[in-house]
């Protein structure tokens, strides 16, 4: 059975081991050393301190993926737009499951008062995150070209967008 659940500390490890697959092997991070499970630990704190959602893909306890959002920049006038972080175990791609985890959190983000979500996914050649966030809305606003240094190459960040609830139909506040 598939469940869709807010994080613990019991997932930590877990979630740390996804990430680090994707540093080693993958251009969707452009991180290069793995953080430890501690720094993993940190950054979850951090951004369950901002009231802002962590959650994980679970099925039979094993934890398939996981998905978070943080604030976009921490000016206040950007506290209605976040970015989206989505990393699924590998294995697990073409499943749809990356879809149904994305689908959660932004219905979370958008009950929360979020009204813009973005993604900064890593490499232009990252056609797994991009389709996911294709298939849940988000548009293609642009790309930065050559940014990035991983594996011997230059790599892109391809920037989207979605626009949550009211979006800038209404005055924020």
């Amino acid at each position: 059975m598939l469940l869709i659940r807010p994080s613990t500390d019991a997932d930590i490890a877990a979630i740390q081991a996804i990430y680090a697959h994707h540093v080693l092997h993958g251009t969707g991070t452009f991180e290069t050393e793995p953080p430890s499970v501690a720094d993993m630990t940190a950054r979850r704190a951090d951004v369950l301190g901002k009231k802002l959602p962590y959650l994980v893909l679970v099925q039979d306890s094993q934890v398939l993926g996981f998905a978070y959002a943080n604030w976009f920049k921490p000016r206040p006038a950007y506290r209605f737009s976040v970015e989206d972080s989505i990393y699924m175990a590998q294995g697990t791609g073409g499943k749809g499951l990356g879809k149904l985890l994305l689908t959660e959190l932004l219905a979370q983000l958008e009950r929360g008062g979020i009204r813009k979500a973005m993604a900064v996914i890593g490499d232009s050649q990252n056609h797994g995150s991009i389709g996911v966030h294709r298939s849940c809305g988000f548009t293609q606003i642009g790309v930065v070209a050559s940014c990035g240094w991983k594996f011997g190459q230059w790599r892109d960040i391809v920037l989207m967008e979605k626009t949550l609830g009211a979006g800038d139909s209404t005055p924020a506040e």
